[in-house]
């Protein structure tokens, strides 16, 4: 059990795709200007994760070692291409919105390094948690992200919704942060909230073991 919930949780902080291991920043710096945009990102990223984990860890014994890569960027773009096609067919302003990001979901570095280094080499059940707890670490840093920079940049909640709630008046605004500029600050300071608690943690730890 402990395994299981070392291997969950794993992706929330500790190797956390974007803040930890600094991959699949394309998106995070791209899309993230509003909630609706970043939440959208992020379960769709999910999506293709899981599948594609589930997927590579059933027929991992019978994967030709030598054509593995190309095997599973197929498999990755067939779970790219459904989200498209469902984006595209029931929310086409998410679709509209995110892009090239949404294509380029078949080449993210995160979903080829978990398949690569877990599914490819693990059980199904212990790739659908590896898999959910990247997920879920990768949009949670998007939303933080994106509330950050649409709340104090565009000054609105719920952006690209009919939920849309104006709570800053233009003139207390930093536009900046719709900026790249402004999603490179925002980044920068998230990862270095995370580095300040871990070395809090790291130091806590050394003194009890002092003590």
């Amino acid at each position: 059990m402990n395994k299981q919930l070392s291997i969950f949780t794993n992706g929330f902080l500790r190797e956390n795709p974007l803040l930890v291991l600094n991959i699949g920043l394309c998106s995070s710096l791209g899309v993230t200007t509003s909630i609706f945009n970043g939440l959208g990102m992020g379960m769709s990223m999910t999506f293709v994760l899981l599948m594609s984990e589930i997927v590579i860890s059933i027929f991992r014994k019978v994967i030709p070692s030598a054509i593995r890569l190309p095997i599973f960027i197929i498999i990755i773009a067939a779970f790219t291409t459904i989200v498209q096609l469902v984006l595209q067919a029931y929310v086409e302003s998410l679709y509209d919105a995110l892009g090239v990001f949404l294509p380029l979901i078949v080449v993210n570095c995160i979903i080829m390094g978990r398949v690569e280094a877990f599914a490819s080499k693990n059980n199904t059940g212990n790739a659908i948690l590896d898999a959910l707890g990247m997920g879920i670490g990768y949009t949670m840093v998007m939303f933080l992200i994106s509330f950050a920079r649409e709340f104090l940049g565009g000054g609105t909640l719920l952006a690209g919704t009919a939920l849309k709630i104006e709570v800053i008046p233009e003139a207390y605004r930093i536009g900046i942060l719709n900026s790249a500029p402004g999603g490179f600050m925002v980044f920068g300071f998230l990862g270095a909230l995370v580095q300040f608690f871990k070395n809090t943690h790291r130091q806590a730890q050394g003194s009890k073991e002092a003590n």
